[in-house]
Parts: structure tokens; sequence; C-alpha cells
């Protein structure tokens, strides 16, 4: 009798400890359903638009923060822009933490993103690229400045962050929160910060303005490295110019975000 009763008891408690694991797994399963189904498509779309105008190559990222949950971001896994699915979508708090990695990589700089979000409650996307055009602005004495009007929002400034001033001679990566922050405070309230020897971070109240940032910012830096090229002075856009121009930009984005939608998306990545 015993004998048999401990072992009642035994299936009672692996029933109970069986409930248990198909209410986590429904929880997590409720979690995922949870993030916002638009802001995860924006990610994906951001990502190959980039990909595909050669903003980005198999480096660099799109995230948006959470519109449930102000203190989460969402980014892809560790994986080039171009082949970004939804499937590949995570979620971060501030600090950088993989809310539930499921076995994933991830980014060794999402801390470029978790920062920005934490000194910007005003951010919803950070993209971070390479950009070619961008990159000699980085490394000489010339600032990046708005020369015709899709960069208008340059007009506010483009500080240049040097990762060596405050933390001496790195692999030159965004790979803990100490530096990220060091980046968030260069980038202050600016809509783009450039990055000595490595690229650019730029922000938006959405990811289709992150990345329409970060498209023309590097269209730009090309357009102004051929101006200085032909001699004579530059004739810059005005603080004024550039505000009043950023403001119509950001009322017409979706007709060129629709286009660069329907480029990426008419056939799936190889």
């Amino acid at each position: 009798m015993a004998g048999r009763a401990r072992l009642a008891w035994f299936g009672v408690v692996v029933a109970f400890a069986g409930t248990l694991l198909a209410a986590e797994a429904r929880c997590q399963d409720r979690q995922a359903s949870a993030l916002d189904p638009a802001v995860i498509e924006d990610i994906v779309v951001g990502s190959r638009v980039l990909a595909d105008l050669g903003v980005l190559d198999g480096f660099g990222h799109v995230s948006a923060r959470d519109p449930k949950n102000p203190d989460h971001f969402l980014m892809s896994r560790s994986l080039a822009p171009a082949l970004v699915s939804a499937d590949d979508i995570m979620e971060f708090d501030l600090d950088g933490n993989a809310v539930d990695a499921k076995g994933r990589s991830v980014f060794l700089e999402r801390f470029i993103h978790s920062e920005i979000y934490k000194a910007r409650p005003d951010v919803m996307a950070v993209v971070h690229t390479h950009s070619p055009g961008v990159i000699p602005f980085t490394i000489s004495q010339v600032a990046l400045r708005p020369v015709f009007h899709n960069a208008a929002f340059l007009a506010a400034g483009a500080p240049v962050w040097d990762i060596r001033k405050d933390f001496g001679e790195t692999n030159m990566l965004v790979s803990n929160s100490a530096i990220g922050k060091g980046l968030a405070l260069a980038l202050a309230d600016k809509s783009v910060v450039l990055m000595r020897g490595h690229g650019d971070a730029t922000v938006g109240p959405s990811v289709r303005v992150a990345v329409f940032r970060a498209y023309y910012t590097d269209v730009d830096a090309r357009l102004q490295s051929q101006a200085i090229a032909l001699g004579g002075e530059v004739n810059y856009l005005t603080t004024a110019e550039g505000a009043k121009a950023d403001a119509i930009n950001l009322q017409v984005l979706d007709r060129v975000w629709n286009l660069w939608k329907m480029r990426v998306t008419a056939a799936p990545p190889k």
C-alpha cells in the first residue's frame, strides 16, 4: 500500500510539474505575441532597405524601442541586415540583456542602442551603420553639414565621438554599457552622431525616420565630398532652413518608405 501511495504521489508531482511547464510555455508565447508586429516589420524592412541601398553590408543594425514597454527594445539576433526576418527579432532590456535569447547570438554592439534609449526617452529607433560616405568625416577636420534638403536634419549638428578620448586604444567597438554611455552623451539631443574610424548612429521617433536619416546622412556625405572637391566655398543649408525642410521631410517620408519597402519585399532574400 505504501508503495502504491508513493507512486500515486509521484504521479501527482509529475503532472503538476508538467502543468507548470505548459503554463510557462504559454506565458512565453503570449509575451512573444505581445510584441508589436508593425514595429517588427519596420525593423525587418529597414534592415533590408539599408542593405539594398548600400549603407549597410554584412554589418550594422536597426532597432526600435518597444512602444508597449519603453524599458525594452527590439532588434535582430546577430545576422547580416539583408537576411533579417521577423523570426530573428529579439527583445532586450535597457542594459542590453536579452529577455529570452533561446540560444541565439546577439550583437556585440547592442550597447549603442541600449544606452541611447536610456539617455534619450524621445528616441524610438536607432540605426548603426559603417556608412562609406560618412567615414571620411569621422577622421578629418571637416564637419558634416547639410548640402540639400533631404539631409536637413544635419543642420542641427552632427558631433564626432572619438572612443579613444575616454577609453584609450580599443578594438573600436561599443562593446559594453560604459562605452555606449559615452556615445550617447556625445549624441546629446542631435539626430546623428559620427563615430571616429567606425561609422555613425542615427536616431528618430520611428524606425522609418531613423532609416531615412541613416540613408540621407550617407548621401549628404558623398555630395559634400563632391562639392568640396569642386573647389570654392560650399553654400550649406542654414539652421533655420534645416528645421523647416526637416519638418516637410517628416510629413512626406512614407512616399520614399513605401518605394523602398516594395523593392525589398518583392522577393525574399536568398
